[in-house]
């Protein structure tokens, strides 16, 4: 039997677009209810007896599916989510894609999908950014993004629940609105009694699909409400999970005194491992030791109330590469510098009805932590710091 065909980035093909689009303006933008996508994409797909096709790049453009196709029916269906910063400096970089590769093929894994080379992807990647990021992103906007989705679904027609034999692997580059922070930081709703996010054993902790469609319908009563996400409980005694589709972080005061910064924990696959989670975790343990004990453990929302009322709630953030556009429309307006809200501040907590407040800077700005954790993050991402989370993109010029 011959040996299957890996995902290979040195055999990526190239086919540029004969007709290039105009980049659109930031009210444009704002005004348009679906994405907009750069020129360019790159798809592969994937045979059960062959292993993958060589990859293409190629213009943007609808993919080829019968209506039997197992993504449609079963859900199979996977993606990630990251950003390329154009730097103060002018360079055009990715922040920890190494991550985002090998969760994509944990996530792939839980749903039966193709396996691949986390590495290839990444270079494919940073491929179709050198090509878009130019004319996407030049250098005139600098201190912005663009939004990087890899996504990999069954493809094969079939009607019947079993593992896919074929699959399609795309990469496309949103161009997206940019959006103000809430006015006075963000404030949460705990997620409705009878209704959860995720569960032990189940798929919380993959990026699927799956996994956020449900959530929309409680999260659109907290909008109506007034709220801007959904703080999701689990369990008997409501332990604190994410954040809308955020990982949570306290900052408190524990009893006996310390100060401490936790969050909800990987082990029972209730949340996502965020890459920001994972960056904010490791600076805090590098560089704030001396101040902060790092937990990662289950928490309640009554353990957050009480430490509330007993005045030892130092701050809260809210952090994921996406947390820049999931405010609801009617809470945001175009803003000239707002590209950093990979960690955002939360002001306020209602649980059952009970409001609960939660320390700010001035006008539910972050507060001193939360500052830090953006600052040093922003400052890998967008420079002057060189660090090793981060690769600056070689740029192709003139590719349309």
């Amino acid at each position: 039997m011959a040996s299957l065909q890996p995902l290979d980035a040195s055999k990526l093909s190239y086919t540029y677009t004969r007709t290039p689009q105009q980049v659109p303006d930031q009210e444009t933008l704002k005004l348009t209810h679906g994405t907009i996508c750069t020129d360019h994409m790159i798809i592969a797909s994937w045979k059960a007896e062959a292993g993958w096709s060589a990859p293409e790049l190629k213009p943007y453009g609808p993919l080829s599916l019968l209506p039997s196709a197992s993504c449609l029916h079963y859900a199979y269906e996977c993606f990630e989510g990251l950003k390329a910063y154009r730097g103060y400096d002018g360079k055009l970089r990715l922040f920890r894609n190494d991550r985002n590769a090998l969760r994509l093929q944990m996530s792939a894994d839980r749903i039966s999908l193709p396996k691949f080379d986390p590495d290839a992807l990444e270079s494919l990647i940073q491929t179709l950014v050198a090509t878009d990021g130019p004319k996407w992103l030049p250098k005139e906007r600098a201190g912005d993004f663009l939004y990087v989705r890899p996504t990999i679904i069954g493809s094969d027609s079939q009607l019947g629940v079993a593992a896919p034999k074929e699959a399609l692997l795309y990469i496309i580059i949103g161009y997206m609105a940019r959006m103000d922070a809430p006015t006075g930081g963000k404030r949460l709703l705990t997620s409705p009694e009878g209704m959860i996010r995720s569960w032990p054993g189940g798929f919380g902790h993959a990026k699927l699909g799956a996994n956020y469609g449900p959530s929309v319908l409680a999260t659109q009563e907290a909008y109506k409400q007034g709220f801007h996400q959904l703080l999701w409980l689990y369990g008997p005694d409501g332990d604190c999970t994410e954040a809308g589709g955020s990982n949570f972080f306290v900052i408190w005061k524990r009893k006996d005194g310390k100060k401490e910064l936790i969050t909800a924990p990987l082990d029972d696959n209730l949340i996502l491992e965020g890459v920001t989670r994972r960056s904010c975790l490791e600076l805090a343990r590098e560089r704030l030791s001396d101040e902060l004990v790092v937990t990662e453990r289950k928490f309640t929302i009554g353990e957050v109330m009480e430490a509330a009322a007993e005045d030892r709630i130092i701050e809260s953030f809210a952090a994921g590469t996406a947390v820049s556009f999931i405010f609801p429309v009617f809470e945001t307006e175009l803003h000239t510098d707002c590209s950093k809200w990979f960690i955002t501040a939360i002001s306020m907590i209602q649980h059952r009805g009970k409001d609960t407040t939660i320390p700010t800077g001035p006008d539910g700005t972050p507060a001193h932590y939360t500052s830090k954790f953006k600052q040093w993050l922003g400052e890998m991402m967008y420079g002057p710091v060189e660090h090793e989370w981060v690769k600056v993109v070689s740029e192709k010029e003139d590719t349309i």
